[in-house]
């Protein structure tokens, strides 16, 4: 009983005195399980409540509201993105070491207020996810995807009440870029056929997301080696996050790029020797087809290259 006296203290402690005083009345700012409860019903929602709503139902045509809610998405991103730019990063703000700013002058408040709204942010991103499911896009609710967004708003809540500025917000500041490129690309995406011809630069998104982990990682252990005035345990809370991250994303990329690449290069290659056979063999060759016996076979051969990969 001793023992959980001292845990429940230990944790009044950290919440009440050692985290930043200046969030502790904010919005869901007080304690970290309205946050965590958030997320995890995000996750039972989006996994077992919604595909069984959706069972018996047709998918929902959300075309317009995918094309303002991704335009939403876009305008936030930006205006997120400029609140990283004059909390003073690319101009006054260190890339080596920036220490937080616990003050309470206009600057440093206006950053607190950009860190919350940036936590904010990551709740409006779950509706990614119910698009997917009321949409009966369920192979999009995929592992990467329901943990990215399932972490992210507890993993910021962290960051906002208790180092809401400095070092940790390169990461916030790289990520509403990427926003803004990816949602761009949703935006494009939900005006139909017409745009969608023109969209070959979906891949890269994934590409830029690692690049973006890639220097998060490298700009978070970098204060390993050096002195500076920032909490050690958010820089491997914020460098791990990056690794994961990374490794979800570079899995995923090999998935849905690298490997449907050699599988659709197999099969052209396949049909390619075929033909050549066909060539070879001649008349028979389209006695066969013409009973389906042989069109047959090339299917099963095509489909069994395809499967092997």
């Amino acid at each position: 009983m001793d023992i959980i006296n001292r845990i429940v203290d230990g944790y009044h402690d950290l919440m009440d005195n050692k985290s930043d005083q200046r969030v502790k009345d904010w919005f869901l700012m007080s304690s970290p399980f309205p946050t965590l409860c958030i997320c995890l019903t995000y996750v039972f929602v989006v996994k077992v409540i919604g595909p069984q709503f959706m069972k018996n139902r047709k998918p929902f045509d959300l075309t317009r509201v995918l094309i303002w809610y991704n335009l939403f998405q876009v305008v936030f991103s930006a205006w997120l993105f400029y609140e990283s730019i004059v909390s003073g990063w690319f101009w006054s703000h260190s890339f080596r070491c920036q220490p937080v700013d616990y003050s309470r002058t206009p600057h440093a408040m206006r950053t607190v207020a950009g860190c919350w709204w940036y936590y904010f942010s990551k709740y409006t991103e779950f509706f990614d996810t119910f698009f997917f499911v009321l949409r009966k896009k369920f192979d999009h609710v995929s592992k990467l995807h329901v943990i990215h967004h399932g972490i992210m708003p507890m993993s910021v809540w962290f960051g906002v009440k208790f180092t809401p500025g400095g070092h940790s917000t390169f990461f916030g500041m790289l990520n509403t870029f990427v926003h803004i490129v990816m949602y761009s690309y949703y935006l494009l995406a939900a005006l139909g056929p017409k745009v969608q011809k023109y969209l070959w630069w979906k891949k890269y998104i994934t590409v830029i997301q690692m690049i973006q982990f890639v220097l998060v990682f490298l700009h978070a252990f970098q204060l390993l080696f050096i002195d500076c005035d920032y909490p050690r345990a958010f820089v491997w809370w914020i460098g791990m996050h990056a690794v994961l991250f990374y490794y979800l994303f570079s899995d995923f990329y090999k998935q849905a790029y690298l490997k449907k690449a050699k599988r659709a290069k197999a099969a052209e290659n396949l049909i390619a020797e075929t033909k050549s056979d066909s060539k070879d063999r001649g008349l028979p060759l389209l006695n066969g087809f013409s009973n389906g016996s042989t069109l047959g076979d090339v299917r099963q051969r095509v489909a069994g290259a395809v499967a092997s990969q």
